[in-house]
């Protein structure tokens, strides 16, 4: 099917800039509001537990609930994170990197207010609290008309010319060029892509109709050269398949799903328990959220810093989410050996530090391993399984604690998955070769 729209002129690269910054605002009220929401579960996971009287285990399957696409919050969550991610895609390129890291640091910033929250619950109970803080998420309403869509024509179109699908026409009557399927004197063109009709029909003067792959490979750009040299797209659309069944083939696709659905798996697991650790070792739990605050401070700084460094090109972007992959793996590892507020908040540093570094690499390394095509379909379905992650975390965390009556057992868990999803990133060299070796 077909979905036919006057659009303004398409440009020809990524802006890394202009209208971009609007989304990047969007981008970072998300991340603020929705990611940051999770990491704020920290402080609420003591409050329901003394609340309810339940177990770690119990109280998990609550950020369970908040963190599943199957739940209306959950649902939320998903839609806008994809949108804002895919669409700032579009907008930058050679600073990919330090852009979406500005945008991830309100996931970090969001935590600046966590003793804020304490007192909110002391002042209207934990259900004010959540109140309020869902009333501050409404804002993403508005802020969400930020998402412009924006229609890059390919620079490349070597990859159109072998599919024969190049269209381009004179003077009706003039004749019609050689790599057009079709063509009649009345300046009408039609040719066939993928089973789908696209046609491209100009009564005047002139007519000029080429077609360029944008980077998600699913529109045509038409344009029309006039009398007065006005010009103006067209954009064909052929709607976008559910699942690619493609990614199945690239591996990529599982070095990158590998690696995401591990850290996320361990992401959570010393993000919750962190207030929780230290109020079993006679923490007040005022300190214990000021760890949340640094944490959060730390986090938004080396996510920045991180970016701007990758944006640089001095190694491949993989090996710096490699890097800090393994850190954060051996930080959660030692984590067991703070017993004191102040190694607690060393801990904290480091580990928020390291963290900060992985996550603002994870949609720079997943555009360059997708190689810039079809990113919303690779973004969604690593997302599902990074969900399923997200979803799963809390409550092994919880259930650890539970078996073992100490929250050691789920940073050493922590630490574990992180050094096992660096391992998949070694495999990058061998894939590149494989995809090399089809080329030829």
């Amino acid at each position: 099917m077909l979905q036919r729209a006057r659009k303004a002129r398409p440009y020809t690269k990524a802006l890394d800039g202009g209208w971009g910054w609007m989304i990047l605002l969007h981008f970072f009220l998300v991340n603020m509001f929705v990611m940051g929401m999770m990491k704020m579960f920290a402080i609420f996971f003591v409050v329901f537990q003394e609340e309810f009287e339940s177990s770690s285990k119990q109280t998990g399957w609550i950020g369970f609930i908040m963190s599943s696409v199957g739940y209306s919050a959950g649902l939320g969550a998903a839609f806008l994170y994809q949108s804002a991610s895919v669409v700032a895609t579009k907008y930058f390129k050679k600073r990919l990197a330090f852009s979406t890291a500005i945008a991830r640091s309100g996931m970090g910033l969001t935590v600046l207010i966590a003793p804020f929250i304490k007192v909110l619950i002391d002042l209207y109970d934990w259900t004010g609290a959540l109140l309020l803080l869902g009333a501050l998420m409404m804002n993403l309403v508005p802020s969400s008309m930020l998402l412009r869509p924006i229609h890059i024509a390919g620079e490349n179109n070597s990859d159109i010319k072998n599919r024969g699908s190049r269209l381009s026409t004179s003077h009706p009557g003039a004749g019609c060029a050689t790599e057009m399927p079709s063509c009649n004197e009345t300046g009408e063109a039609t040719a066939t892509r993928d089973g789908a009709m696209q046609k491209a029909r100009q009564p005047g003067t002139s007519l000029t109709v080429s077609q360029n792959k944008n980077t998600d490979g699913n529109s045509v750009f038409l344009i029309t050269n006039e009398e007065s040299y006005e010009k103006e797209a067209i954009s064909w659309s052929r709607k976008p398949k559910l699942f690619d069944i493609s990614l199945l083939k690239n591996p990529f696709f599982y070095i990158f799903t590998w690696s995401f659905f591990l850290s996320q798996l361990a992401y959570f697991m010393p993000t919750f328990h962190l207030v929780a650790r230290a109020k079993t070792l006679g923490i007040d739990l005022m300190d214990a959220t000021l760890l949340v605050s640094v944490a959060g401070i730390t986090e938004t700084v080396s996510q920045i810093i991180a970016g701007w460094v990758a944006d640089q090109d001095w190694m491949k972007k993989y090996h710096y989410h490699k890097s800090y992959l393994i850190l954060c793996g051996t930080t959660n590892l030692l984590a067991p050996l703070a017993t004191t507020f102040p190694l607690l908040m060393t801990y904290t540093i480091f580990f928020a530090t390291f963290a900060g570094g992985y996550l603002a690499m994870i949609l720079p390394v997943l555009v360059d391993l997708s190689g810039g095509s079809r990113i919303q379909s690779f973004l969604g379905l690593v997302a599902f399984f990074a969900g399923m992650a997200i979803l799963s975390g809390p409550t092994i965390a919880g259930w650890l604690y539970d078996y073992t009556q100490t929250y050691t057992g789920s940073f050493y868990f922590s630490g574990i998955c992180y050094l096992l999803s660096s391992v998949s990133f070694f495999f990058v060299p061998l894939a590149e070769k494989w995809k090399n070796s089809l080329s030829r």
